[in-house]
């Protein structure tokens, strides 16, 4: 029986497909065909090895090759249903992976240099797999889109769970938060641009060379260790601040950049080489400092906004919309998500400051915390107030107080099963052909009592 129906992802690590090619250490052969689409031996040992390497379970793969051969099920019906998955759709999925493993690795460079392929032959490499994903998702959703549950059916699902089973869970929180980013006195940016001036003056004089100046004076520790240095591609301009990306490439090899204002300070940036839509730029970051009467100014105007909340005069909500200065919070009404996407949050998942905070404020659901000071991931001071959405105290699962997360469950079993029938009668129709090794794989049955056996 197919049990849980997974898609494979994308790109479980984007650095397996490099390593593979490096070390071919499994033989390519055909492990499995479905349709027109192949499945080779070295994918699923590439897969296998993505898993550990990502922090995953070590799965065997007998499980890979199912879960591969559900996932080309869902692509080749989709194709005969005529879903369309946009180019758009498939580029916005590049740029956000891409974007999860530049700040995974701490940078671009740090992950082209540790993949040894460049971003732009990462998103090559990705891009037929995220297309097949994307086709499979929306197959998937379509077979399962009317699927609903009923208060009844929770309740039958959570009533067959042993007791001794139910999920233990550890106090949660759920909380917003409005920041606001104090901005540097007109002085102290007046001294960053003249500093940067002073730079540029001299790299052009000969005097200094710019990696040197970077190594010693730059505030983007990503870069200054390397004199600076970055590889932009003209195709990556979404992950870059498009002021600083526009300027890089209007350079001419060896000049030096006018000081320009980025999201994340002052630059000045030297072109170094330049090959068709590929470029190595070098640049001298440098942050503004905040100062006490900044922080005080930004404290006052967030306790004038928190007395207005407490006195309802606008919604949270509204106030994130407003007032904050964090573009992220405001899709998500200043929501602080886990990395899993979840809301929920345990005490290990927040930042010091944050933990600091609700330590020393003891907020009740519904209430707003004091302006307080916090340094962001970026090492960029900001002010904040906190709002305790919700907070669970330790307890077992029960419908009270977990009944959305046992809807949610009981609902993936629901379309589990839709997903199993639905397979059930496909199955038949597809040709395919699973390589003898994989004869003796129990989850394999389903396809090959249809599959024509290669091998011995």
């Amino acid at each position: 029986m197919i049990k849980r129906i997974l898609l494979i992802p994308a790109l479980l690590f984007v650095l397996g497909t490099s390593f593979a090619q490096q070390a071919k250490v499994v033989a390519d052969k055909i492990a499995g065909i479905l349709g027109d689409k192949i499945i080779l031996r070295s994918e699923l040992a590439t897969a296998a090895a993505d898993m550990q390497r990502n922090g995953g379970t070590a799965t065997d793969e007998c499980t890979i090759l199912d879960n591969m051969l559900i996932q080309k099920a869902l692509v080749l019906q989709s194709e005969r249903d005529s879903l369309p998955v946009s180019d758009e759709e498939v580029d916005a999925e590049l740029d956000q992976k891409i974007r999860y493993f530049i700040n995974l690795y701490n940078g671009k460079e740090a992950l082209e240099q540790i993949a040894q392929r460049t971003v732009y032959q990462l998103k090559q490499d990705m891009r037929p797999s995220i297309r097949e994903q994307r086709q499979a998702q929306s197959m998937r959703q379509k077979i399962v889109e009317d699927i609903k549950i009923t208060p009844t059916e929770v309740k039958d699902y959570y009533e067959k769970i042993p007791k001794d089973k139910l999920i233990f869970y550890e106090s949660e929180l759920q909380l917003s938060q409005l920041v606001l980013y104090p901005k540097a006195s007109r002085d102290i940016e007046r001294l960053a641009i003249d500093e940067l001036n002073e730079y540029k003056k001299q790299v052009e004089d000969g005097s200094k060379k710019f990696a040197t100046l970077a190594q010693f004076y730059s505030d983007d520790p990503g870069s200054k260790e390397k004199g600076g240095q970055i590889e932009l591609n003209r195709n990556d301009s979404k992950m870059w601040d498009p002021i600083f990306f526009a300027t890089a490439f209007r350079l001419k090899e060896g000049q030096v950049s006018p000081v320009i204002k980025s999201k994340y300070g002052y630059h000045i940036i030297q072109m170094v080489s330049r090959n068709g839509d590929d470029a190595v730029v070098r640049h001298i970051l440098k942050i503004p400092q905040i100062t006490a009467p900044e922080i005080s100014d930004a404290t006052a105007k967030l306790d004038s906004i928190r007395t207005q909340l407490m006195a309802n005069v606008f919604g949270f909500g509204e106030a994130i919309a407003k007032y904050s200065d964090d573009d992220n919070a405001k899709s998500t009404a200043g929501q602080i998500m886990g990395r899993d996407g979840s809301t929920f949050l345990t005490i290990d998942q927040l930042d010091k400051d944050m933990v600091l905070l609700l330590k020393n404020s003891n907020l009740k659901a519904g209430e707003y915390s004091k302006p307080t000071t916090f340094t962001d991931e970026r090492g960029k001071k900001g002010v904040r107030i906190v709002l305790m959405v919700s907070k669970s105290e330790p307890h077992r699962e029960n419908l009270k107080d977990d009944y959305n997360r046992v809807a949610s469950r009981a609902l993936d079993e629901k379309k589990s099963a839709v997903l199993e029938k639905w397979f059930g009668s496909k199955i038949p129709t597809f040709y395919i052909m699973i390589d003898g090794e994989y004869r003796n794989c129990a989850n394999l049955k389903k396809w090959a009592t249809n599959s024509a056996t290669a091998g011995n």
